[in-house]
């Protein structure tokens, strides 16, 4: 299974459209145009087909953290 495949499978399941996709990456300061995210759920003999990295994969999956859970809270520091 590819980063592609988790990708599309992540999408489906969280009924995730483009503008929801870019939304998400941006809660953890990634950019990415429609343009580009729509190259990674082509088919894989398309010519513009584009491979997923773990990179992308990985901000996807903290930004979709973020937006499922909200953002994490800030620790308070122990007195003595």
């Amino acid at each position: 299974m590819t980063n592609n495949d988790i990708f599309k499978k992540l999408r489906v399941a969280h009924k995730l459209r483009d503008d929801d996709i870019v939304k998400i990456l941006e809660l953890v300061d990634f950019r990415i145009s429609k343009s580009e995210l729509n190259a990674f759920f082509r088919r894989e003999d398309h010519p513009k087909y584009m491979e997923c990295g773990d990179q992308i994969l990985r901000n996807f999956l903290n930004g979709l953290i973020i937006h499922l859970r909200g953002p994490m809270p800030k620790k308070q520091k122990k007195t003595s």
